[in-house]
């Protein structure tokens, strides 16, 4: 694996005033030195040899030129010398490196992948589709470039595999206290971004974020599923009901014997409690019924 590394670099405007000045001093020596190497007849103005090293000051200047380089900020660039990695400039501006280095640019900005929708089993093999969003960056450039050959594509085809893995580890839902897909977010979250980041460090990839987008039971099974969660929210209303008209049901009866309003015997006592229940846990409004006695002709 790749072992990051800072690449010596100058910063740009030092260098283009060193540059300058330079190329002053190239044009002071060949001017003084005399015109640049005119035959006349058979002999020279001035020794050619003089030259040699004003014109050598010049190549070497025109070679420095190409070493500048602008790196936006949140971008690196990294140089290759010869087919081997010479390192990595993350400074922003303007900067001179080796001018006979090969680079390559590379984004350090947070970049979202929006997983596709797949179709998976969960923990209890029930199928269900599931989708992420996640934001990553490039924490390593040297690795991102040369551990991976295509870092994108990596990373889109790791984060699927997260998240295939991922549905398998929790159940949709539960009715345990265990954590589930639905009900644990924050749990699930944190376990798929630090998946990520072990599958993703090889390529010198970060992640930032890691959340589920996208959760439902596969449409064979949604119906048989929504009828269950439906009969459950049912049991766990009814359930709320009846313990509420016992309450009830159980102060009426307090107060009333504290109050000597009424002597109930076991069996009147039992009546009432089992109309009180019945007009509190019913569905429907109840109807009085009012004991005028016997009619006559």
């Amino acid at each position: 694996m790749t072992d990051e590394k800072l690449h010596w670099h100058l910063s740009g405007i030092a260098a283009w005033v060193g540059l300058f000045a330079l190329v002053g001093i190239i044009i002071f020596s060949i001017t003084s030195i005399g015109s640049v190497m005119i035959a006349l007849g058979e002999h020279w103005t001035k020794d050619p040899d003089d030259l040699y090293l004003p014109f050598g000051m010049l190549i070497a200047s025109l070679i420095l030129i190409k070493g500048f380089c602008v790196i936006q900020p949140n971008d690196a660039m990294v140089l290759v010398f010869v087919g081997s990695y010479s390192g990595t400039v993350k400074r922003n501006g303007l900067v001179l490196v080796n001018p006979l280095c090969s680079r390559k640019r590379i984004s350090l900005r947070l970049q979202n992948l929006h997983s596709d929708i797949l179709k998976v089993n969960d923990k209890r093999g029930n199928p269900i589709e599931i989708g992420a969003v996640i934001v990553w960056h490039v924490s390593q450039p040297a690795k991102a470039v040369f551990d991976v050959d295509n870092y994108h594509l990596f990373v889109k085809i790791q984060s699927e595999a997260a998240v295939r893995h991922l549905a398998n580890m929790y159940a949709y839902d539960s009715d345990s206290d265990e954590p589930t897909l639905r009900s644990s977010l924050d749990e699930v979250s944190h376990a798929l971004k630090e998946e990520l980041n072990q599958r993703l460090a090889i390529a010198g990839i970060a992640i930032h974020e890691a959340r589920i987008a996208h959760l439902a039971y596969a449409p064979e099974i949604a119906m048989a599923m929504l009828k269950r969660q439906q009969a459950e929210a049912i049991i766990s209303a009814r359930r709320a009901i009846v313990t509420g008209a016992v309450n009830i049901v159980s102060d009426a009866l307090k107060e009333l014997t504290e109050a000597q309003v009424v002597n109930l015997d076991d069996e009147r006592r039992a009546a009432m409690v089992s109309n009180l229940l019945v007009v509190l846990c019913g569905d429907s409004p109840a109807q009085p019924v009012v004991n005028a006695g016997t009619l006559y002709p």
